[in-house]
């Protein structure tokens, strides 16, 4: 019917056939789009050798042409298409991929063939020497490599080991790398060539920095921080000057979970070239995971407009990057209010969005660009499924959550109680303390209000002209406010809807969902949860935690109505099979020997089965032995903050012992220090800690 209906409207189009009209020819390519959706691969391919003269995008026809010869077998006239589109642009991956499935090679050598013929007519292009360390083995391997790095490296390509990141899954591979890579080190230090066995022109200064340069990102790649230190210090002394090095010595320190360093490192870089708005965001965005919030914000006015503060000026650009970074600091910095104003910051941003693509209707509609049009639609539908959206909305739900558990107390009030059980020096020493604080505030609050009265003078025209546009003026965001709400589960469950909509396939979305769901004792809502999560991974260490603690809280409540309490037995029946909590949890950690984040969870819910089975619990959380497969900065983090935070009563004495145990795994990671004379407490240290394990989970 569409397709009809597209036909028929194409009809009343007067444009001539040796005319070339830009709306004319969007038109036939949506056409064309709605035929290749419908599977009709042969009306597709008509109908673009039909009209080809009249589309303006020469290379969507091509590419069109190939991806339907090959759908419909005719695997010869697809392998000349692709064999164009290459000539044309030789570092399109997905033209390789379409030439190999039209060419059929059936030994490994014809398939190398394939990239040596290509490389022979485009000798400059980096694609067909860099795709066939993807499938060649052993030694083959070994000397396209050693080809492949020895250019790169005379040529001073920093890029490279980007390159053959996605090759570091086969050990086999990364160990003949290494190899390579180590030999050239030695022999460049000794005799400027990359083999002492080889005569010739001698390779530059510059060649040694870049291997330097690799070998400290290839050993940072396999958790080796020492090594790689060595080698991008080696680098920095040779060239103090190089921005790239810097950078790389600042990722190095976040690996290990030293993010203060981290940020002194990437603010080392930023100074070199303080124009580089890139470097400039990275600095920012180190400060921020180190929690140096009005560092992050200095350093973001650079570039930002004048007469505004900066966290103004990004919110009104919509920095989505700085907000979601900006709230994970407040979150872990324990200020609440103004990491909840920076999530429901970034929700309005997802409203603004779909606010203004309403403009565009009408546009695309009249520009004929359909193909966009559609493409824009189907954003609509899941624009609440973006990356940042997930992340505010994490933050916003994990606030409310702890918000529920442990509610602010008023200040003034829990003064007036302590100031009762103080002696009379201390109670003056409080009463100073408090002026200072009152003075220092009073300040702050009168630099913040002129500063608001600059920017309602700069911007009122313009905001006044927004109001007008939109609804109504829109409520100001009030820390103090946000993080005194009545009813923190219902603001949860505000960001939670869109995310059990869009991110189902998600697992954390349903654990956040039953945490809600059990703090508002919902049973029936919790089961929904844990099983929409079961079925997505039944070995999940949270899903274990949030089984245990479902199944503990129906049979704690014997009042609940027949009908859910059968359809509760009946679906946890599914679930246990038969097994009590205790049993289940043996077994979940008996599956699962050799994972510490398994181990910590099977240990939180021993010691929450049974109190008396502490030692235990703590012993089985704590192990550090070689069988460990996840024995990284991330996880041995969760351990710490699990011995801290009650999850196993009392435990000072094994928390130190852990925390010397980590310090000799970990040197350089800020939490497993020794405590300094700036932390009153270990547990100060590890709420303003420089670790995020959220941060260090996608590098580790």
């Amino acid at each position: 019917m569409a397709l009809k209906l597209l036909e028929e409207f194409r009809k009343t189009q007067q444009i001539p056939p040796n005319k070339i009209d830009y709306e004319y020819s969007e038109l036939i390519l949506y056409q064309n789009q709605v035929m290749r959706e419908a599977d009709l691969f042969q009306e597709s391919l008509e109908h673009i050798e039909t009209y080809e003269k009249q589309i303006c995008d020469k290379l969507i026809v091509e590419e069109i042409k190939g991806e339907m010869l090959l759908k419909l077998g005719r695997l010869k006239e697809a392998g000349e298409i692709y064999k164009e589109l290459i000539d044309r642009n030789a570092e399109n991956w997905y033209y390789y991929e379409g030439l190999e499935k039209a060419l059929q090679p059936s030994t490994l050598e014809e398939r190398l063939q394939i990239y040596e013929e290509v490389s022979k007519r485009h000798p400059r292009a980096v694609s067909p020497r860099r795709l066939p360390l993807n499938f060649v083995p052993g030694e083959t391997f070994r000397e396209l490599t050693d080809k492949f790095l020895r250019v790169n490296f005379s040529k001073g390509c920093p890029p490279l080991f980007t390159t053959l990141k996605s090759l570091y899954y086969n050990t086999e591979k990364v160990e003949i790398i290494q190899e390579l890579v180590t030999g050239y080190e030695a022999s460049l230090k000794t005799c400027d060539f990359f083999s002492p066995y080889e005569n010739g022109e001698k390779e530059p200064p510059t060649t040694l920095l870049w291997v330097r340069y690799f070998l400290a990102q290839h050993f940072d790649k396999l958790g080796q921080c020492s090594l790689a230190l060595e080698y991008i210090n080696a680098a920095i002394a040779s060239t103090p000057t190089l921005i790239e090095l810097f950078y790389l010595k600042a990722k190095i320190y976040k690996h290990v979970g030293n993010l203060k360093e981290a940020a002194k490192w990437m603010d080392e870089a930023q100074s070199l070239d303080t124009a580089d708005r890139f470097i400039n965001s990275k600095c920012a965005k180190y400060m921020l995971r180190a929690n140096m919030v009005k560092d992050a914000e200095e350093m973001c006015s650079k570039f930002t407009r004048e007469g505004t503060s900066a966290m103004e000026n990004l919110n009104e650009m919509q920095c989505m990057w700085f907000q979601t970074e900006c709230a994970s600091a407040y979150q872990r910095l324990s200020k609440y209010g103004n990491a909840l104003k920076k999530c429901h910051e970034v929700e309005r941003h997802f409203f603004e969005i779909t606010d203004d693509q309403f403009d565009f209707h009408t546009y695309c509609m009249r520009k004929m660009t359909l193909r966009a049009y559609v493409d824009l639609l189907r954003l609509e539908d899941v624009l609440r499924k973006h990356a940042f959206y997930f992340k505010a909305a994490r933050s916003a739900i994990e606030i409310y959550l702890k918000l529920h558990d442990n509610p602010l107390t008023n200040e003034s009030k829990e003064q007036e109680v302590n100031s009762e059980n103080l002696s009379a020096k201390e109670l003056k020493k409080m009463l100073s303390k408090q002026r200072r604080a009152q003075k220092k505030a009073k300040l702050e609050e009168e630099r913040k209000h002129a500063e608001r009265e600059r920017q309602q003078k700069t911007q009122k025209k313009k905001r006044d002209e927004e109001e007008e546009e939109t609804s109504g003026p829109k409520e100001e965001l009030i820390p103090e406010k946000l993080e005194r709400v009545k009813n923190p589960l219902e603001e949860a469950i505000k960001f939670l809807m869109p995310l059990k909509n869009l991110v189902a396939d998600n697992i954390d979305t349903h654990l956040l969902a039953f945490e809600i769901y059990f703090r508002k004792g919902k049973f029936l809502l919790m089961l929904q949860s844990v099983k929409r999560a079961f079925a997505i991974n039944n070995n999940n260490p949270w899903l274990h935690e949030c089984l245990i603690k479902f199944s503990k809280s129906v049979s704690d409540h014997s009042n609940l109505p027949e009908i859910v309490n059968k359809v509760l037995t009946q679906e946890m029946q599914k679930i246990f099979v038969n097994r009590d909590l205790e049993s289940f949890n043996e077994e979940f950690l008996k599956y699962n020997a050799t994972s510490i984040m398994h181990l910590l969870s099977g240990a939180k819910m021993m010691y929450f089965l049974d109190k008396s089975r502490q030692e235990k619990a703590i012993a089985i959380a704590t192990r550090l032995d070689e069988t460990m497969r996840d024995k990284n900065v991330k996880t041995l983090t969760k351990v710490f903050e699990a011995l801290l935070d009650g999850s196993f009563g009392s435990c000072h004495t094994q928390y130190e012992e852990y925390r010397t145990a980590c310090h000799k795994l970990f040197p350089f990671t800020s939490a497993f220090m020794p405590a300094t004379n700036e932390d009153d407490s270990s547990f100060a240290s590890v709420n303003h800690t420089a670790v995020n394990h959220d941060v260090l989970s996608n590098e580790i």
